[in-house]
């Protein structure tokens, strides 16, 4: 095969990677823009995506050591779960007491902290599809920004349209936080393999329930006005 072509079919290969499993990247990048006022949302989103990028390839560096340390997976899973709390706790209130660019680095750091957990399963996928070709892993992930752009971008409008979508995705997160407790090293050593990988779907499950159930009692208990 032609080098040129192949290589224009790896690198088309590591973008279609990085889509696909940049779906729930897109979920929090959305989620996190929403409240921004109208003017900073594509802001918001574009910067949110350079960073989940970029994350991405920073990671890509380190993880496959960083996967092998135990009780990193657990911390990430409890990490994810404050998060998607986090975002679903705070729908709808728009905080008109905090600065707008304030509340700009606030969306950001809030992509970066989700991306930062769930890109350490993702990014094992896209360097191996790369090869350890490095400038086509960098090159591939950033051609592939203005796509997860698109993506965060219509998801907003969605979530816009159908509030109910909010707890959909704050659901979503919850349940790749539960996903990833069934490799972190310290579970398998402790438990054995075969039984975490049966308790997969339950984890994920509950991780689902813990973010829906926390998220409605903080929403309501600020919906509740002081005695």
């Amino acid at each position: 095969m032609d080098l040129t072509l192949q290589s224009a079919l790896a690198v088309l290969e590591v973008v279609w990677v990085n889509i696909i499993l940049s779906g729930d990247n897109a979920v929090v990048i959305a989620m996190a823009c929403r409240g921004l006022p109208p003017k900073q949302r594509r802001m918001g989103i574009v910067l949110g995506s350079a960073v989940a990028v970029l994350l991405r390839v920073v990671f890509t560096l380190i993880v496959v050591k960083l996967l092998q340390t135990p009780f990193l997976r657990i911390a990430g899973s409890v990490l994810l779960l404050w998060v998607a709390v986090k975002l679903v706790a705070e729908d709808g209130d728009e905080g008109d007491d905090i600065k707008a660019s304030d509340k700009l680095l606030h969306a950001v750091w809030t992509v970066a902290v989700a991306d930062m957990v769930m890109s350490l399963d993702n990014v094992l996928a896209i360097a191996a599809v790369a090869k350890d070709n490095m400038a086509m892993l960098v090159f591939g992930l950033l051609i592939s920004i203005p796509l997860i752009v698109a993506g965060a971008t219509l998801i907003m409008s969605l979530l816009a349209r159908f509030p109910i979508l909010v707890w959909a995705g704050a659901g979503l997160l919850g349940w790749v936080a539960g996903e990833m407790l069934d490799a972190d090293p310290w579970l398998v050593q402790r438990f054995g393999e075969e039984l975490l990988h049966r308790l997969e779907l339950p984890l994920a499950i509950a991780g689902t329930l813990i973010v829906l159930a926390l998220g409605w009692l903080l929403k309501r208990r600020h919906a509740t006005p002081a005695a």
